[in-house]
């Protein structure tokens, strides 16, 4: 890294020179050209574009370093973001993202983990690790593209799929009831609960800025129309094909989850923006106080008697 030189006025030791101190240049935020890796691979049209086009806004607007910019996912058409995007990042196994990104969120208190993942894999085979990394309230955001069908697979019943939707699994139209994300993410405990949809490119990248802002679990729900297998399903919420996109009414108390349930229970399309926002300690800071109290009763100590202090109490 380039420094800036500045000569101080007095002497260093015995020859009389001038001491001199050097300055850490401010870095340069990157550019979608720098944090961009290979070519997304997602169908033509697909709302993830739009998302992955919104991360690297945000990585330029916040001047985020790669060493400073983390993107976990799990599986499916939305968990491919890890590869387009030139920095730290796993492309992890199938519904078991958080927990990973719990670990890196965890271990590593001066970043802020970014999460994508889909439907399936959010609410699904991830369902009960969303359940449990929400409760737990560990910093870090998750963004679930959700686009109400398995389209990696080629058109399934999602968690997220209307009543009556036909599939290749429910080729009579789906009779299971579909989970609401955010009523999931309100109930399980979530300090953070957003939504918003691909076909509006400023709310996302405000929804976004307000989750990595928030220090907890923060959660966005974001539609993400699939072309291929479901197309038009959310022409409802797009003003441009004739549908609203109603925000959050102005007069919604956000720490009021109660309200924030009953808004998450409205009819498609709903509403838009930030259902619930509210402040407790996160696991991040519960673990590091406990850290730093066994530290102080340590102190002092060798590792072996340390050691053997933990075999004592396990006698």
């Amino acid at each position: 890294m380039s420094a800036l030189t500045t000569e101080l006025n007095g002497t260093n030791g015995s020859n009389g020179s001038a001491a001199v101190a050097t300055m850490p240049e401010e870095r340069k935020g990157l550019t979608k050209k720098e944090v961009a890796a290979d070519h997304p691979t997602w169908c033509p049209g697909c709302g993830d574009f739009s998302v992955l086009a919104l991360y690297f806004k945000l990585i330029e607007k916040r001047k985020m370093w790669h060493e400073k910019i983390t993107t976990v996912a799990g599986i499916g058409c939305s968990s491919r973001f890890p590869y387009f995007v030139q920095a730290h990042g796993a492309h992890y196994i199938h519904g078991r993202a958080l927990p990973f990104a719990s670990g890196i969120s965890l271990s590593r208190p001066d970043l802020h983990v970014f999460v994508f993942g889909g439907d399936g894999d959010a609410f699904s085979i991830g369902g009960n690790h969303f359940n449990h990394t929400a409760r737990k309230n560990i910093k870090m955001t998750y963004v679930v593209m959700d686009n109400w069908v398995y389209g990696l697979t080629k058109k399934q019943t999602s968690p997220t799929s209307p009543l009556g939707f036909k599939s290749k699994t429910d080729q009579w139209g789906a009779i299971d009831y579909p989970i609401n994300p955010m009523k999931q993410a309100i109930a399980a405990g979530a300090t953070f609960v957003a939504r918003t949809t691909h076909t509006n490119p400023n709310h996302v990248l405000q929804m976004m800025e307000a989750a990595m802002d928030h220090d907890g679990f923060s959660f966005i729900e974001c539609l993400s129309e699939c072309v291929e297998f479901y197309e038009g399903a959310f022409d409802a919420s797009n003003p441009r094909k004739g549908g609203k996109f109603p925000e959050v009414p102005k007069d919604h108390d956000v720490t009021n989850e109660a309200a924030a349930y009953q808004l998450a229970g409205v009819d498609f399309p709903g509403h838009f923006g930030i259902f619930y926002k509210t402040t407790k300690p996160t696991k991040n800071a519960k673990e590091t106080e406990i850290q730093r109290g066994m530290m102080e009763k340590l102190k002092g100590l060798k590792d072996w008697q340390i050691l053997q202090k933990n075999f004592e109490r396990m006698k």
